[in-house]
């Protein structure tokens, strides 16, 4: 591909420069608030955090005690703040209370400014009056309608509804506009080729459901609402840009475009675009295949190429689930690959339609070049800027260029917020070439560098990456990667994977002791809980005879397996993990079928089991040196732990793989034969742990695997005086049973039982009065109704205090009207059936409860008829002890409750028996800080749901009666299967004492 000569766009940049020479965009114009504030920001990194965090949250500081308040929480403390800020963050100020009084005013009506400046107008009407102003300036538009972020089907209708409005708004001024002189010729339209009306769209906010696991679903629930609206713009001769939004959404916003613009009713118009994101690496691929399918379907299209408004979300995001960075990691590269995209269409100019989206003068004067070059028509490209936010760049490309269209939101101040932090977090970032050229005066040849040296001089400066080393040579954790279902192998590796299990269902699972299958007469049939009639296995079940000779095979393997070192232990943990992540989709397609999970759930469940052991392992290493104690001359004393004994395993139905073998895991690894009993609900999914541990080659009776009925054998296997530990997660009544059990020392019984028991949950989610409702409403759903409510960590109560409650109830009802619920193989459903008839019936009785202690405002009856369905259950005004606030449900029922004060709000989550999660969606400091100190739960999530912690990184386990023993997946997890002992050596001898150095295996 032929290149631009670089001198010629440095040219034509220098040009540029000197047309807008002194001017300074509005963001950086010192002169009024926001340019004074936007400075101190650049100047102060902990500032700009401050401030930008404030801007966030100030739409929901309506009064102006809240005002205040947020005022002092965020700036009073700091040092470096501008005087405006401190002065409104004193308790009285200068002058006394009224002095703060006129300057949270001023400060309301600034940042109120400061919002509007890159808003065109709050309704249509405003948004009309400025778009005729923009237009006597001689800019074309494209409107863009804030409040992308839905929680539910009324807010898609409203968002639609919205675009209705404005559309006809336009409708009724565009014969009053001039059309725009321009290169092509004179017509009705802007610059004699693109209309004169012209609307940008984020389709995620047409469907409240919108998820890259169902893509298909996706765009249909787009089309619904999207159709009238391009319906409405074709009838008035208009153009419709489809925004991209975040990496999940780009697969079926693809989708979409291709299907619109084909859509029999469409084929004769044009004026249909897509946006392009040059950051994303993928991104020169999707435009290849995009044009390809413009020239096969033999149908003219338009591209928007922007840089990408989403690079720290999605880096961060990435990072923390284990996946790729799909964006450039250097600023420099997204340059080069704009400029490499804007050739590419420049030079398909003749099918695709051009709009250049930069406020850098580089890239914009590579593609004036770059179309030069080509000899592309003026008629086949345009620039587009933001507005409000590059002034004196659109004035220059006006003069430049003739064909600059401002991309123009409008809309309510609360969403517009949201943008305006998007919009000043990429303009003040380090790399931003408004910055760089307004802010910072930097010099011109370096703004109008090519990005490949800029990219050279940038990896020359930066030292090499150091990786931090692990134990043993082994490298450190990571917890495995979570499932990105905008890959589409990965989505489709699930149909493929159920279909494998289907086939290979049914048949009779044995016992497995000692290294053997064992097979008993009496079994017990699992079923799939979303159609009872499909039998997955019949599973044998242990009894008295079978825990003895497990027992007897375990007590033969203790005395080998203690003494095998802890890095071979390690190793055989190390292998079963790699078997579990050779058969992840197995393995989640056997608890999609066996108990109901979601796609995203099962997998997940995986995850966390090969977690467990990939940590475990390595903190075996880490326990496995023997310790010096001390330092006193003349002896040695050595630390060093032993194992217990044999490990009773009885594990839960709710994460069937990755509790039970977390648990089984770390007992075989500190050198304890196991003998797990799986629950009778998930005994098949149990069998996956033979299957793994067989594949990793853990000898003979190390782990046995004994499914029985707990009327059988469960006291029997707990009372026996040859086990030595029992490590239970379920439910609160059966762990005190078991702890109640085991504290009877049994004749032939020469040691104490440890116990460790996770056990039940009544956790709460706290809603201040300033959360953000786009995040809190999704995150308490999910938290509440994942995998149908039924883990110890989901959200039961929600306590939201009075100022939002009306705003936060209305959203949440609506959301869960509008969740599908239905099989769990059919990832379009949110919640599918309980994981077993029993749970149906249990939890069907807590809703007759719920109906008579409060108020139901969410029932959703409309669920399969066949299957462990239960409805969806929110319910309200039910106080603090009754039982639906008291009991673990362990299913989909939700109560919310009212507080006065965040005080109030605190002791209602404190006031259950249970101390295992909880949450606060705030943006209150001094409230997060309260939380931190008094909300007494074992883990507590700020801002974050109260479900999916993750092995080292949210070490799991609660307090009070949510259960005993340190938590899962921490540094001290392991201590509790092992007993330490101290050995001290005497080294004198005769009055010699020898010279001493630490020994290189002692720590």
């Amino acid at each position: 591909m032929e290149t631009m000569p670089d001198e010629k766009i440095v040219s034509r940049g220098k040009e540029f420069f000197t047309s807008i020479s002194g001017e300074a965009p509005s963001i950086f114009n010192k002169g009024w608030w926001t340019g004074k504030v936007m400075d101190w920001a650049m100047k102060n990194e902990d500032f700009k955090v401050q401030l930008f965090r404030f801007v966030d949250v100030f739409p929901y500081l309506n009064t102006s005690e809240s005002l205040s308040r947020h005022i002092r929480e965020y700036f009073a403390e700091g040092g470096d703040v501008p005087a405006v800020l401190k002065w409104g963050a004193g308790k009285a100020g200068i002058g006394g209370k009224l002095t703060a009084m006129l300057m949270e005013k001023t400060i309301r009506s600034n940042i109120e400014n400061m919002g509007r400046q890159f808003i065109i107008g709050q309704n249509a009407k405003e948004a009309v009056k400025s778009i005729a102003k923009l237009r006597k300036d001689g800019f074309a538009f494209t409107v863009d309608l804030l409040g992308e972020a839905t929680v539910n089907e009324e807010e898609a209708d409203a968002y639609r509804d919205g675009y209705l409005e404005v559309l006809d708004a336009l409708a009724r001024e565009q014969d009053k506009w001039s059309p725009l002189k321009g290169p092509g010729p004179d017509t009705d339209t802007d610059w004699g080729c693109t209309p004169r009306v012209n609307v940008s769209i984020k389709p995620s906010a047409l469907y409240s459901q919108a998820k890259p696991v169902d893509i298909e679903g996706s765009v249909q629930g787009i089309m619904k609402r999207l159709v009238p609206v391009y319906r409405k713009v074709v009838e008035m001769n208009g153009f419709l840009c489809i925004d991209m939004e975040a990496l999940k959404y780009k697969e079926m916003t693809l989708e979409l475009y291709r299907r619109l613009r084909s859509e029999p009713e469409f084929r004769h118009y044009p004026h249909l675009s897509i946006v392009l994101q040059a950051y994303l690496r993928e991104s020169e691929k999707d435009l290849a295949d995009l044009l390809h399918w413009a020239r096969t379907e033999k149908l003219p299209i338009a591209i928007r190429l922007v840089k990408g408004a989403y690079w720290d979300a999605e880096t961060v995001i990435a990072k923390q689930n284990g996946w790729d960075i799909p964006v450039w990691v250097h600023k420099p590269q997204s340059d080069m690959c704009f400029e490499r995209m804007a050739r590419t269409i420049l030079e398909n100019s003749d099918i695709c339609y051009f709009a250049c989206g930069s406020h850098n003068i580089r890239t914009i004067a590579a593609t004036m070049e770059t179309a030069r070059q080509l000899g592309v028509p003026e008629t086949r490209y345009e620039f587009q800027v933001l507005y409000g936010m590059a002034e004196p760049v659109r004035k220059g490309l006006l003069n430049v260029a003739g064909r600059v269209r401002l991309y123009c939101p409008y809309g309510e101040l609360i969403p517009g917020m949201a943008y305006l932090v998007r919009r000043l977090l990429e303009n003040t970032a380090n790399e931003s070439f408004l910055r760089q050229s307004f802010a910072d005066g930097t010099d011109m040849e370096r703004l109008l560098e090519n990005p490949e040296l800029t990219l050279q001089r940038e990896l020359a400066a930066r030292p090499a990456p150091v990786e931090p080393s692990g134990t043993g040579g082994i490298p450190p954790f990571r917890n495995d990667p979570m499932i990105d279902f905008t890959i589409p192998e990965q989505r489709a590796a699930f149909p493929r994977a159920i279909a494998e299990v289907r086939a290979a269902a049914g048949g009779t699972v044995p016992l497995f002791i000692g290294g053997k299958e064992v097979f008993t007469q009496d079994t017990m049939p699992t079923t799939n809980p979303a159609d009872p009639d499909e039998k997955l296995a019949d599973v044998c079940q242990a009894g008295i005879a079978e825990i003895d000779a497990a027992i007897e095979a375990a007590g033969r393997a203790f005395l080998i397996w203690r003494d095998v070192s802890p890095e071979d232990r390690a190793n055989y943990l190390f292998k079963a993990a790699d078997a579990a992540r050779r058969s992840a989709y197995r393995l989640s397609a056997w608890q999609i079928l066996e108990v109901g999970k979601q796609w995203d759930q099962a997998y997940h469940d995986v995850g966390e089991g090969i977690d467990f052991m990939e940590y475990y392992a390595r903190e075996m290493l880490r326990l496995g040196r023997p310790r010096r104690m001390g330092r006193a001359p003349g002896e040695h004393n050595h630390l060093f732990y032993q194992p217990k004994g044999i490990a009773a395993v009885i594990s839960p139905w709710n994460f069937p793989f990755a509790i039970s073998i977390g648990m089984a895991s770390a007992a075989i690894v500190t050198g304890n034969p196991v003998i797990y009993k799986p629950s009778g609900i998930a005994a098949r999914i149990g069998y996956n742990l033979t299957e793994v541990f067989r594949e990793a080659g853990l000898p003979d009776g190390v782990f046995n695997y004994c499914p029985g009925r707990s009327s059988v054998m469960g006291d029997y296997l707990v009372e026996h005086p040859a086990i030595n530990m029992i490590c239970f997660t379920g439910s609160m009544e059966v762990g005190l049973r078991i702890q109640e059990k085991a504290a009877v020392v049994q004749p032939g019984q020469h040691h104490c039982k440890r116990v460790i028991a996770e056990m039940g949950g009544k956790n709460a989610i706290i809603i201040d009065d300033d959360a953000d409702l786009d995040e809190a409403v999704l995150q308490v759903i999910y938290s509440a109704f994942g995998f149908q409510g039924q883990k110890c960590s989901a959200c039961s109560r929600v306590i939201v205090l009075d100022p939002i409650y009306d705003r936060f109830v209305k959203r949440l009802v609506e959301a869960c009207n509008d969740l599908k619920i239905g099989p769990a193989e059919d990832p379009a459903n949110y919640m599918g059936p309980l994981a077993d008839a029993s749970l149906q019936k249990n939890v069907g009785r807590y809703i007759e409860i719920a109906r008579e202690e409060g108020t139901i405002l969410v029932s959703r009856d409309d669920i399969p008829a066949r299957g462990c369905y239960v409805p969806l259950t929110v319910v309200a005004d039910i106080t603090p002890d009754s039982r639906i606030a008291q009991e673990e449900i362990f299913g989909p029922v939700l109560g919310v409750m009212r507080a006065s004060t965040f005080e109030e709000a605190l002791e209602i989550a404190n006031g259950t028996r249970f101390a295992l999660t909880g949450g606060v969606f705030s943006r209150s400091p001094e409230h997060l800080e309260k939380a931190r100190k008094e909300f007494r739960v074992g883990n507590l999530y700020l801002n974050k749901g109260s479900t999916g912690a993750l092995v080292e990184r949210q070490a799991f386990g609660g307090f009070k009666l949510s259960g005993v023993g340190s938590k899962t997946g921490g540094p001290d997890y392991l201590l509790q299967f092992m007993d330490p002992r101290v050995v001290t050596e005497n080294t004198m001898r005769r009055g010699f004492t020898p010279i001493e150095e630490d020994d290189d295996w002692i720590v």
